[in-house]
């Protein structure tokens, strides 16, 4: 088991979790920014996250929708933002989680999350249910049909204007959310259903400072579930956690997997 990263406090404080899982199943995962940052992907808010540093400048929606030159500008950079986000794999945590829910353990995985790392590491994408969208799609804004961003791509260089809907020639742009934008209704309420019925809720690299996104692990709690929370650094649900732990997500993670699974197996043998 990978440990070395883990303190004996650390293992303990998992292994107790392990048996509330074990007790108040099904397990349903909560994911931020955290989760990816050893993939290689900046988070936000921490240390040298993109809004801490000011690498990063977000496209407001109403901006978006309002000028043309925005849209241009961001048309023009989607083969080099596609690149940039093909080049990170998934990493162990992804790849614990997928275990998880291959075993029946894990019934959902909520994600903040817009780079597509749990289906690349072979979760079921109708059971991850993605708050902010995805990359890797585009979105008409009129009639909200999406379409994958392939084909967009295929014609990028004979693209002089930013393209329109192919059905209802409405403005196209990313299928993930936004500054300003709404969140997408239907995976919000998919998404507080589950929260109010889950016996665990375990959060994962998320201060949990993006609502209504951050509500969801608080109604969970308020609904009877157990709140566990991994995250390297503070959360605003600090105070409201059964338990917090600093700890770097892809080795607890994977911990907890194994754990979980060779308990599994000694029933089964």
């Amino acid at each position: 088991m990978p440990t070395a990263t883990l303190s004996l406090s650390d293992t303990a404080a998992l292994n107790g979790l392990v048996a509330v899982i074990r007790k108040r199943a099904p397990l349903v995962a909560f994911t931020g920014a955290g989760i990816s940052t050893e993939s290689g992907i900046p988070d936000y808010r921490g240390p040298q996250g993109l809004w801490t540093s000011g690498s990063a400048t977000p496209v407001m929606y109403d901006d978006f929708i309002s000028n043309e030159e925005v849209r241009r500008q961001w048309w023009r950079a989607l083969p080099e933002r596609v690149e940039r986000a093909g080049s990170h794999q998934p990493n162990e945590g992804h790849m614990a989680l997928v275990r998880l829910e291959e075993a029946d353990v894990l019934a959902v995985t909520i994600t903040q999350n817009i780079d597509g790392l749990h289906q690349d590491a072979g979760a079921d994408g109708e059971r991850v249910f993605e708050l902010h969208g995805n990359t890797r799609r585009i979105r008409c804004t009129n009639c909200r049909r999406v379409f994958p961003i392939e084909p967009f791509l295929e014609m990028h260089d004979r693209l002089e204007d930013p393209p329109d809907c192919p059905v209802c020639s409405g403005i196209l742009k990313s299928a993930s959310v936004a500054f300003g934008e709404p969140m997408p209704e239907d995976v919000l309420k998919l998404s507080l259903a589950v929260a109010q019925e889950t016996g665990v809720m375990l959060v994962v690299g998320s201060t949990l400072t993006v609502n209504p996104a951050a509500r969801i692990p608080q109604i969970a709690k308020q609904s009877g579930a157990y709140l566990a929370i991994l995250n390297q650094g503070e959360t605003a649900l600090d105070g409201e956690a059964d338990l917090l732990l600093s700890v770097p997500s892809g080795p607890a993670l994977t911990y907890l997997a194994d754990r979980l699974l060779a308990e599994a197996s000694e029933q089964h043998g």
